[in-house]
């Protein structure tokens, strides 16, 4: 088992680092790339070297390491040569620049040269169309390729020579570029002074410019701000939009009928009278018995549907559904586990439908045999396709040998499992 370095740990360390505590699986990416950095492919080494870092089973970083074909599985050569044979670029010859790089280099797909230097493989897409047919190295870019210039491209990458891409940096190792894709800046001497974008990608600029259309406003030297001066600037508008809002002003509340809302006369109880001026005070209100309203009192009128009575909840709120508490603060992870994988300790399950485990009484064979025999028959035969033994008959017949302890030629019971659908 490859043992890793200490650089290697140091920058799993700082990869892991970047990410939240409660979040420290989303590391796994930059970490596969960074164990292939060193290894030149993800080897199980290496999975589990990402699994004890992270916390995850190994099961967990293989599923993710074989679903992305930019993780290699087996080793692989100093320089990875991708040729694109998708619709647009096989139309414009990809797959003949594929082939004769095979028969040259004596290698299929995803097969290396005997000196170790150059991994071929076809590549569905390389979201170059306006280049096609295009074929990368190590991810970067050689366009409008033909089958002689591909070859000397790979016969220049074997004699230890390092062709400039027509887009892009100075070419690495894929060991190199792996480090990049780590989240590591590339280190070497001049490694990012050439390349340049290709006319195609240039188009729409120069149509633009033809055509006097630009970004209303914009302003190409306008420095990126960081992320503090932004949240800085963000509480500055705020509070500026805040501060010239005017102040909210009372209203007289209204009656279903318009007319205004009688109160009682100061110190009277009694109504006040029309022409008194005894309108709805904009001060302290009367409370109902004759004494104004004190400090503190809740003084704010109930909200009315328009006929003079309290508004139902739905009328002011939309909605009659209930004040819902707010999640937990589980981590998503941690949720997802309990979900999935309950146990004992799981006091209250986190998703509909799911139950805490209990201890309970295991179903007797003769149910089992029963339910496997139903199930069995309720799936009618798939036709030619189906797998071999997966026939009620023989499954039936398995069973019953099973039962009687014997199977074909006097066998045991482990035997009879096995020859039950030879029979």
């Amino acid at each position: 088992m490859s043992v890793f370095t200490d650089e290697t740990r140091e920058r799993a360390r700082e990869i892991i680092a970047r990410y939240p505590a409660d979040r420290s699986r989303s590391a796994l990416l930059p970490l596969l790339h960074l164990v292939q950095a060193e290894e030149g492919y993800v080897s199980p080494a290496g999975v589990q070297f990402c699994a004890e870092v992270l916390g995850l089973n190994k099961a967990q970083v293989g599923a993710v390491a074989t679903f992305y074909t930019m993780y290699k599985r087996k080793p692989t050569g100093d320089f990875l040569v991708s040729v694109c044979t998708n619709t647009m670029c096989n139309v414009l010859g990809g797959q003949e620049v594929y082939d004769t790089l095979a028969e040259h280099l004596g290698v299929g797909h995803d097969e290396t040269t005997a000196d170790g230097k150059i991994t071929l493989e076809h590549a569905e897409c390389l979201a170059a169309c306006d280049y096609g047919p295009v074929m990368t190295v190590n991810y970067d870019f050689f366009d409008n390729v033909d089958p002689q210039g591909a070859l000397g491209v790979v016969e220049e990458l074997r004699a230890g020579g390092r062709p400039m891409p027509t887009r892009g940096a100075r070419l690495c190792t894929l060991k190199e570029m792996a480090v990049q894709l780590a989240g590591f800046a590339d280190e070497r001497d001049g490694a990012v002074a050439d390349g340049g974008p290709g006319e195609p990608t240039l188009r729409g600029l120069r149509l633009a410019e033809q055509h006097g259309i630009s970004v209303p406003g914009y302003d190409p030297n306008t420095p990126i701000r960081s992320k503090a001066e932004a949240d800085k600037a963000a509480a500055e508008a705020k509070a500026k939009a805040e501060a010239a809002k005017p102040a909210p002003t009372a209203a007289p509340a209204k009656g279903g009928d318009g007319a205004a809302t009688p109160v009682h006369a100061a110190g009277t109880g009694e109504p006040a009278k029309a022409g008194d001026g005894a309108s709805a005070p904009t001060g302290p209100a009367a409370t109902g018995t004759g004494d104004p309203a004190k400090a503190g009192d809740d003084t704010s009128a109930p909200a009315t549907s328009g006929t003079g009575k309290p508004a139902k909840p739905e009328q002011i709120g939309g909605s009659t559904a209930p004040d819902v508490k707010a999640p937990d603060d589980k981590s998503p992870q941690v949720r997802t586990a309990e979900t999935r994988q309950p146990d004992a300790d799981t006091a209250v399950a986190d998703a509909p439908g799911t139950k805490v485990p209990v201890d309970s009484t295991a179903p007797a064979p003769r149910d089992a045999q029963a339910a496997e025999a139903a199930g069995a028959a309720a799936n009618a035969p798939a036709g030619d396709g189906k797998p071999a033994g997966d026939e009620a008959g023989a499954q039936e017949r398995n069973l019953k040998e099973a039962e009687s302890g014997t199977g074909a030629n006097g066998a045991g019971p482990a035997v009879a499992s096995e020859t039950g659908v030879q029979k």
